[in-house]
């Protein structure tokens, strides 16, 4: 993820404050709804890390395979993380 999880809070914190502000939003607990909301901000920022270790996984089991057809590490990884992004319609 390439944002610290104190960061992440700290948006999660000013997004529920501006959207109790601008009253689209009304909460009898702001404290559990700031941590809903850093909890879904995590989880969707860490998608990509997720799909990387995928990507790591399936790699290393076709490893040999690619050594003998010379086919490129970099290459391959762009590929198949592409194919995962499109899988998981994750937009990165």
């Amino acid at each position: 993820m390439i944002f610290s999880r104190d960061y992440v809070g700290y948006l999660a914190r000013q997004t529920v404050k501006h959207l109790v502000d601008a009253k689209v939003i009304a909460t009898a607990k702001p404290a559990l709804l700031n941590e809903r909301v850093a909890a879904a901000m995590v989880d969707e920022l860490s998608l990509e890390d997720r799909i990387n270790e995928e990507v790591r996984v399936i790699l290393d089991a076709f490893q040999e395979d690619m050594r003998k057809s010379g086919a490129s590490y970099p290459e391959m990884f762009k590929k198949v993380k592409n194919e995962l992004a499109r899988k998981y319609k994750a937009v990165l």
